[in-house]
């Protein structure tokens, strides 16, 4: 080997150096970049009798200075981090919507039941009725906004869901196309890294895991296999398999995901499967919190309108009518498993009995389905089978109550149909009110108990309890009248008629008498005689016996005889602002951990200028060097050829 070889050979070294380390110096402030370095070795050395003699130095191969372990931290970090932030930031939508405390529904709610309260005050006077009506007009407007709003944020992720989708699929045929290449790349340099093409692909899967939550699995080719979910593929080799935004089959208004099999069949994903990415907190946020707050609004504008319906109608208004519905209610949505085969319909009522109400709601959504063996009823939020019954012994129409709702289905289900039932989903969207005339609201009762005043003993009656669907007294007022000998009262209407209650109960020192749904408590001790009279309460326009019951709603156990009104609304408030701090300190956290794992990634793969320029330095001191070395034998050359002559 001659001199001039080996100076040249540590020329070329010391050129595929500095291109390298001029590579890095060019892509510092590339996204996803990895640093290079040039592998030199020497060349060897040649055999003499006096020993071996080297033959300077090859450059092996670039390769990148990267670290898979770091780099797979990175990607589960940048994904957890996605979707803790989209998460936070949409729900943080839903908390200043509920905690708004001039536009929300807590002061709405407040400022009804206040003139609720003036009405009961002012039974007779029409502007506090006028403002009643307005008030509940206001309170049912921004139920209706809420609901609005809920409406648009479902609407709104669909889109985002949607919008991601069409991103991720972006990526992964970008991935698969990258795989092919760089297999190409590699076998045509004959096993050389193609670093640039190694590093295209990373940064498309970091960009993608930024999206959905993705597992990548390296193939002893080099090629990436990427998964998501339960194992379904999106990349393998240099195939890639298009994620789907689609319809869900069991609630056609909400768009999921989907994936395309390598059959080419495309199955829907189950909910909770897909995590990770602004995808998987689009997600989580739609099942763990919008659908919750939404049922909660529902639930409440159903319990505030069915218990103030129902004790609306147990009064009259200034026209001496039974009183009629203030609000108008939602009605619950069921749909149908697109998959369903037989031609099963079911239907959902929320009534008006002690146990099918309103007030006895929950905020969940209920799967109905047919296993082949079995109905079941799943209450959705917490996978509780709520009822089941048997198809071998059901009968049709089959109906199931749980819940404060019924569930009928009007004939066999075939094996693996299924319904979804929303009881209180959209309900806040049908709420609104039915009186606007100031002279409907009931805010009377019905009947009055005046006592004689020639009576001579201690006797006392009065209207105790109107039942649902009461009607007033016909045929007169009717008269109590107290037998001595007897013990007992003698009931007589305007012809003379003896008059029997339909009911008599002794409850404690009194004694009551139901009359066409209105009961009457007597007590204390009358005497021989004495009377009383019983009759409907018309004219009385200053009685606000119905109006002091309506105004008691506000602080009456309503839901599910725990909470009122506002204790259920104050709860959803909490418990949405709650999650929305938590969101808020776990993503801060998180973007933190990120930040680490990040520059410990970059400690290691990222171009430092000042090593660089060290290595520029170093290997520009290299390149000097070894052209002295073939100066050097240039001019021993030339001596040799100077003593030849």
């Amino acid at each position: 080997m001659s001199l001039f070889n080996i100076g040249l050979s540590g020329l070329n070294t010391a050129q595929n150096a500095l291109t390298t380390v001029g590579h890095n110096f060019s892509n510092a402030a590339t996204a996803g970049y990895t640093r290079q370095n040039t592998i030199i070795a020497s060349a060897g050395g040649q055999y003499t009798s006096s020993g071996f003699y080297g033959q300077g130095s090859n450059t092996i191969t670039v390769q990148r200075v990267y670290d898979s372990f770091l780099t797979g931290q990175l990607r589960g970090a940048t994904s957890a981090s996605a979707q803790l932030a989209t998460y936070s930031d949409q729900i943080s939508q839903i908390d200043n919507l509920l905690a708004d405390q001039k536009g929300g529904l807590a002061p709405l709610m407040q400022k009804f039941f206040a003139s609720v309260q003036a009405v009961s005050d002012t039974p007779a006077d029409p502007a506090a009725r006028q403002g009643m009506l307005s008030a509940a007009q206001a309170l049912a407007g921004q139920m209706k906004s809420s609901s609005d709003y809920f409406k648009q944020l479902q609407d709104g992720l669909n889109t985002q869901i949607k919008s991601s989708v069409t991103q991720v699929n972006d990526y992964t045929k970008q991935i698969a196309n990258l795989n092919k290449e760089i297999t190409r790349m590699t076998a045509a340099s004959g096993g050389q890294p193609p670093n640039d093409l190694l590093d295209q692909r990373d940064q498309a899967v970091a960009k993608l895991t930024e999206l959905v939550g993705a597992k990548v699995v390296v193939q002893d080719s080099g090629t990436y296999n990427v998964f998501v979910g339960n194992g379904q593929p999106l990349v393998m080799g240099s195939d890639s398999y298009d994620m789907k935004a689609i319809a869900s089959s069991a609630d056609p208004s909400r768009t999921v995901l989907g994936f395309t099999l390598p059959n080419g069949n495309v199955i829907e994903a189950q909910d909770g499967t897909v995590t990770g990415g602004s995808i998987g907190g689009m997600l989580k946020f739609r099942s763990q919190s919008l659908d919750a707050a939404q049922n909660a609004i529902g639930r409440l504008s159903l319990a505030i309108g069915q218990t103030f319906n129902n004790q609306h109608k147990l009064g009259i208004d200034l026209n001496g009518a039974i009183g009629t519905d203030m609000f108008a209610l939602g009605t619950p949505v069921v749909y149908a498993n697109n998959n369903n085969t037989s031609a099963a319909i079911a239907t959902v009522n929320i009534g008006n009995t002690a146990t099918n109400n309103a007030s006895n709601l929950t905020t969940s959504d209920y799967t109905l389905k047919y296993d082949g063996t079995n109905y079941t009823l799943t209450r959705m939020s917490d996978n509780t089978v709520v009822a089941t019954q048997p198809g071998a012994t059901a009968t049709f129409p089959l109906n199931m109550n749980v819940d404060g709702f019924s569930v009928s289905v009007n004939v066999a289900m075939n094996a693996n149909d299924s319904f979804q039932i929303q009881p209180t989903r959209n309900a806040a969207a049908g709420f609104g009110t039915l009186i606007t005339d100031p002279a409907k609201v009931a805010a009377a009762s019905p009947a009055r108990a005046d006592a004689s005043t020639q009576n001579t003993g201690t006797g006392t009656a009065k209207l105790k309890s109107v039942a649902q669907g009461f009607a007033l007294l016909a045929g007169g007022p009717i008269t109590a009248t107290y037998n001595s000998a007897t013990s007992a009262y003698v009931f007589t209407n305007a012809a003379g008629t003896v008059v029997t209650p339909t009911s008599t109960v002794v409850n404690g020192t009194a004694t009551e008498f139901t009359f066409n749904g209105l009961t009457f408590s007597f007590d204390g001790v009358p005497k021989n005689g004495d009377k009383f009279t019983l009759a409907n309460n018309t004219g009385a326009v200053a009685d606000n016996g119905n109006a002091l019951a309506l105004a008691k709603l506000q602080t009456t156990k309503v839901i599910n005889g725990t909470s009122s009104f506002n204790d259920a609304y104050a709860q959803l408030v909490n418990d949405v602002g709650s999650d929305a701090k938590s969101a808020s300190i776990a993503s801060t956290s998180q973007d933190s951990i990120t930040n680490q794992i990040y520059t410990a990634q970059q400690s290691v793969s990222g171009v430092n200028m000042d090593e660089e320029t060290v290595n520029m330095l170093k290997f520009q001191q290299l390149y000097q060097a070894n052209a002295r070395v073939i100066q050097t034998a240039s001019t021993i050359f030339d001596t040799l050829i100077g003593i030849g002559r």
